[in-house]
């Protein structure tokens, strides 16, 4: 990896999965509450494929934590709800692949907002490269619009049946059109925009730095 100073050094790395398994393989009693904690999440994602309704209480509590209103948690779990939908419903037309699923998302995105996902997060200044979701940086009526615009384009799909990807991107226009004249027509009521600058970044804990 290059260091500040342009110099290429050899560096010992690992993802998330790996720096688990490194924990759960230390033998020092300095690791077991690590491990004590990786067998409690175990646990409960297990309890969770048992009763979904316990992830769902879950995803409610981190986002309370993180001091999201809760009319806001209401929608943002519907909002996940209703895409979950959407990809089964792809998944039953033919499409499996991250990146199929991807175009056919921003394809909605861009009838109902103008914009893309990636377009979405650079507008509200989001860092590109991460992972951060963007609707949880969405205000009540962009996570509205964004559930009118999967939740109609799964109604289509249900209806007649698109095979492959050119015609599920067909279909996703289609729905996400229905959601972006409902946005312009709120838009010329409220004579504002419903696409919103706003992200937040500031609900997000800060990692703190290991102290060498």
């Amino acid at each position: 990896m290059l260091t500040k100073n342009n110099k290429k050094r050899k560096i010992l790395v690992g993802n998330v999965k790996n720096i688990f398994r490194i924990i759960q393989s230390i033998p020092s009693k300095k690791a077991e509450p690590f491990k004590k904690w990786l067998a409690q999440v175990g646990k409960e994602r297990i309890d969770e494929i048992e009763n979904p309704e316990l992830a769902q209480e879950r995803m409610k509590a981190i986002y309370e934590k993180k001091g999201y209103p809760k009319d806001w948690i209401d929608k943002r779990l519907r909002v996940m709800a209703i895409s979950q939908n959407l990809t089964d419903e792809w998944n039953k037309r033919g499409i499996t692949k991250a990146k199929d699923f991807s175009i056919l998302t921003a394809e909605i995105s861009k009838a109902t907002f103008g914009l893309t996902p990636t377009e979405y997060k650079e507008y509200k200044n989001i860092p590109k490269k991460s992972k951060i979701n963007l609707r949880d940086h969405m205000t009540d009526l962009e996570l509205i619009f964004t559930m009118l615009g999967e939740r109609v384009t799964t109604e289509i799909s249900e209806k007649e049946k698109p095979k492959g990807l050119v015609d599920n991107k067909k279909v996703a226009k289609r729905g996400g059109n229905v959601a972006g004249i409902a946005r312009k027509k709120t838009e010329k009521e409220l004579k504002r925009s419903v696409v919103s600058k706003n992200n937040n970044l500031n609900k997000i804990p800060k990692i703190k730095k290991l102290k060498n």
